[in-house]
């Protein structure tokens, strides 16, 4: 009982330092709404003046925003007892259309928090342009983008996705996609001609049938044909295949855990032997956890293989490989791609990096 109250004691006496260190500077209103602001208009600026209600001089040590987009101004002069101080907030909505709500923190130079500020609003979107809206120019054509990643491709699903492409010239343009590299899993439809002023969009599909072996990176690439000449542009379309997560006996699924996600082997030269490094895969799940696929970048290697099982609560040590000779000189940054049937994060990546020295 008595270390209760003595718990509760301490705890009081914390609440009402930290209620005292945060009086000490008073905004009054510490909340500022700037109601509804055009993103082409700009920054927007408000000045927030606090008293110090202290009876000793205060320094505004620093002022903490929780965005970038927030930026404070504020003199490092001592506020006297009974002195203001201002703190000038300057919000910047570009690129950040929607509802805003940013906090600020007011810290003295003893380090403790005196006040604790707050910006608000909606910012209008401003119209963008053509060239914005598609950024890729492809001959004639221009396209919203040229990379489209699916992320998961689950087994027995159907995965969408589109590409915006415009002609903004006065002529009817052609479009021809020309496939470089293939998964033979992908639907690709692709208009053959787009109006002069008009939209269009290719449409890509993954159906990866659900008794399918095939786990890994799904990727395709195709060079884009306009009025039948190849331009630079490539259409990059990738994605990750896996198990279903809605299989039958997914409460018996395993569960996988990296101890670690980034893997270091520092100084390496480049004449030395493979250099190795270890790691565990941990299963934390209620049945068995299998690797279905391990994609490694060039000059890594790894012992892990397709097919190698771990046990509930179990775990495995693995290890990754570093062939110097296989990398060019200087900073190395690959990675190990894991693929497992743990049905709530089948993919996980580990990180590989390394400095490849004469």
């Amino acid at each position: 009982m008595k270390l209760r109250r003595y718990i509760l004691s301490i705890t009081l006496t914390i609440c009402a330092l930290c209620a005292q260190a945060q009086s000490d500077l008073d905004f009054g209103s510490a909340v500022w709404d700037f109601g509804t602001i055009g993103e082409s208009e700009g920054p927007v600026t408000h000045t927030f003046t606090g008293r110090n209600r202290s009876d000793r001089p205060l320094v505004i040590l620093r002022v903490v925003s929780t965005c970038g987009c927030t930026v404070p101004e504020y003199s490092r002069e001592p506020v006297l007892p009974g002195g203001e101080a201002a703190i000038r907030v300057t919000f910047d909505p570009a690129n950040r259309p929607g509802v805003f709500d940013r906090e600020l923190t007011v810290f003295d130079t003893r380090r403790r928090k005196v006040a604790t500020l707050r910006i608000r609003g909606t910012v209008e979107e401003r119209p963008k342009s053509l060239e914005e809206l598609y950024p890729v120019e492809a001959g004639a054509l221009r396209l919203e983008r040229n990379l489209c990643p699916f992320g998961t491709l689950c087994h027995g699903r159907t995965a969408e996705d589109a590409v915006g492409l415009c002609n903004p010239t006065d002529r009817t343009v052609r479009l021809g996609l020309v496939p470089l590299r293939t998964s033979g899993l992908a639907q690709v439809e692709a208009p053959a001609e787009i109006g002069a002023g008009e939209r269009a969009e290719i449409r890509l599909r993954y159906t990866i049938p659900e008794d399918s072996e095939r786990y890994g990176t799904v990727e395709e690439l195709f060079a884009l044909h306009v009025d039948g000449r190849e331009t630079p542009v490539r259409l990059l379309v990738h994605g990750i295949a896996a198990d279903n997560p809605d299989r039958p006996g997914e409460e018996a699924s395993g569960r996988g855990e990296l101890e670690r996600h980034t893997l270091r082997f520092g100084v390496v030269k480049r004449d030395a032997e493979p250099q190795r490094t270890l790691f565990r895969l941990r299963n934390t799940g209620g049945g068995h956890l299998t690797i279905r696929a391990v994609e490694c970048s060039e000059g890594i290697g790894c012992s892990l293989r397709p097919g190698d099982r771990i046990a509930p609560g179990t775990a495995i040590e693995a290890y990754a490989e570093l062939d110097p000779a296989r990398r060019p000189y200087g900073y190395v940054a690959g990675s190990i791609l894991l693929v497992t049937d743990d049905p709530a994060r089948p993919a996980r990546r580990l990180r590989v990096t390394a400095v490849v020295e004469e």
